[in-house]
């Protein structure tokens, strides 16, 4: 879970708050003159190292504050997920939804959708990917959930994209068949989902 500047000054010691203070005024100088300098800006290189200065749990809420106060634009996320480590992506994944970017992000979102790993994919189906994901995607990002053991309350606004979706409900059918037919455990998880699609019942007429 992503934390604030507040409780991330309350939580780092000095060394590691005078790194992160640097590290945003980096960010927010990049902000307030876009297209200055040569080669990538210098929070970019923050961004990368901020496990290292501020410890691995607070990693992910370091880097989201430099997204954010960069402002960071489609070419940089872009960047900083193609050359980044997946702890690095994650980050990026987590972030997209607070940056102004619409839905030009999302082949990162489905680049991660295509991975095995229970972080990204986890990332993938936050806020950023309930939102621009299509039918489609979001249906078969669900079942990547389901598939790699991700727990289906990572996915958001779950409750309303699976609510009455028929042909959802087919492909946890089958993926549930396919499963039993292997004799392999259904996932409780797709019981879960299964029960989210079911429309809501018809209204009764009062006598």
């Amino acid at each position: 879970m992503l934390i604030d500047r507040k409780e991330l000054d309350e939580r780092l010691r000095g060394a590691a708050r005078a790194w992160l203070d640097e590290a945003l005024a980096e960010a927010a100088h990049a902000a307030a003159h876009p297209g200055s300098g040569t080669g990538n800006p210098p929070w970019e290189l923050r961004f990368a190292s901020a496990g290292r200065h501020c410890g691995l749990e607070y990693a992910d809420s370091v880097r989201a504050l430099l997204l954010v106060e960069a402002r960071a634009g489609l070419s940089a996320v872009t960047r900083l997920y193609e050359q980044g480590t997946a702890a690095e992506r994650r980050a990026v994944l987590l972030t997209l939804h607070r940056l102004d970017l619409g839905p030009a992000a999302l082949p990162l979102v489905e680049d991660a959708l295509r991975t095995n790993d229970p972080r990204l994919v986890a990332a993938a189906v936050g806020p950023y990917g309930a939102t621009h994901l299509d039918a489609h995607g979001w249906r078969h990002a669900v079942l990547k959930c389901l598939f790699i053991e991700v727990p289906v309350d990572t996915v958001d606004r779950l409750g309303d994209r699976a609510h009455g979706d028929a042909e959802l409900a087919r492909m946890l059918g089958d993926f549930a068949a396919e499963r039993t037919a292997a004799g392999r455990a259904v996932p409780d998880g797709l019981r879960t989902v299964l029960a989210l699609t079911a429309p809501a019942p018809a209204p009764t007429e009062e006598s």
